[in-house]
């Protein structure tokens, strides 16, 4: 990349959105099943989630979604297995648990199949310890 300019771009968030093809259906997951609350709906859905606006875009029938990539929105837990029995009791399926060096994760799909996460960062048992264990070591 190349940088034409010196100055930092005035950037500021906005949303973050899915291209949905059926809007009531996506609605009732995210607002009903999810439990996040929908702050308006126009042609367009908008949820809250800690701050972080939300939207479900309806996608023009007979179009495919524009562009590819692999961005996904996760969801930050406290205690992953618990929060996938409630998932699983509400009729939805996930992946496994997979084990990551910084937390555990899993993964589900929405109505329109875009992939969501779900994310139990780990914790240090003990981080005054380790930190001593390895300025010791």
């Amino acid at each position: 990349m190349h940088s034409s300019s010196s100055s930092k771009l005035k950037l500021s968030f906005d949303t973050v959105f899915y291209y949905v093809t059926d809007m009531e259906a996506s609605i009732a997951f995210y607002r009903d099943t999810l439990g996040l609350p929908m702050v308006s709906q126009t042609s367009i859905a908008r949820f809250d989630l800690d701050g972080v606006l939300i939207e479900l875009v309806p996608l023009p029938p007979g179009t495919m979604v524009p562009g590819s990539g692999n961005a996904r929105l996760c969801f930050s837990v406290a205690n992953l297995k618990e929060t996938l029995g409630q998932m699983h009791a509400r009729g939805l399926t996930t992946s496994k648990i997979k084990e990551k060096r910084d937390g555990k994760l899993a993964f589900f799909h929405d109505p329109d199949g875009n992939e969501l996460c779900l994310w139990e960062e780990a914790r240090a048992e003990n981080p005054v310890g380790i930190e001593a264990a390895l300025l010791h070591s």
